[in-house]
This record gives structure tokens, C-alpha cells and sequence, in this order.
């Protein structure tokens, strides 16, 4: 989970305990799925060896992957919104479309053609 309040940089930016949770929700998943499907049915033996193996196995790539992807996320520059083309963000390109169709209405009626 994300902290609300902005860091210094270098300082860790979420929690290591909601990546804990889903994988280990996930490998408890992957774990009882395995075992049950392993077994073969009520008159053979559970197969807890394939079920601790799949639990291990999911429980680590979720954890890898949920921790790149924590890591991965970075907010963008401010300035990047700014300027004009393709830094300009929608919200003003949204503005200024809605400005040309109003213009193209009161010249001479019809959308606008650019």
C-alpha cells in the first residue's frame, strides 16, 4: 500500500506487506489447487511434495513480480504537461477542441476541420 505522504528520495515508496499478502494468497492458491489435483482422487495419498513445491514456486514469482512492479511506478514530472503537441495534456487538448468546435459553430455552423 502506498504511503499518501510524499518521500524523500531513496526512501522505500510503499509497504512490504501488501506484496506479502497476494503472493502468499496467491502460492496458498497455486498450493491447494496443486494438491488437490495431484492426488487423484479420495483412494490415493495427497501429494504434499507437488503442493509445497507449487506453493514455493507461486510465492516466489508473485512476490518478484508484484515487488518490480511497486518498484516500476514513478509519478511524472510536472513539467511534462506543460508546452504544447504531445506533452500537452488532455484536459487542455480536450479545452481547446471543445474551443474550435464552438468557433466553427458561430463562423459559419459545421464541425471543424483540422
Amino acid at each position: 500500500m502506498a504511503n499518501p505522504t510524499p518521500q524523500k528520495s531513496g526512501g522505500p515508496k510503499t509497504s512490504v506487506k501488501a506484496p506479502l499478502m497476494f503472493s502468499t494468497v496467491l502460492a496458498l492458491v497455486a498450493g491447494v489447487v496443486t494438491l488437490i489435483t495431484s492426488t487423484g482422487g479420495t483412494s490415493h495419498q495427497p501429494r504434499w511434495d507437488l503442493a509445497s513445491i507449487a506453493f514455493g514456486i507461486a510465492f516466489v514469482v508473485a512476490l518478484v513480480v508484484s515487488a518490480m512492479l511497486s518498484m516500476s511506478h514513478k509519478e511524472n514530472a510536472p513539467h511534462l504537461g506543460q508546452g504544447s503537441g504531445v506533452n500537452l495534456t488532455s484536459a487542455e487538448r480536450l479545452a481547446q477542441q471543445q474551443e474550435k468546435d464552438r468557433q466553427a459553430k458561430t463562423d459559419g455552423g459545421g464541425p471543424a476541420s483540422a
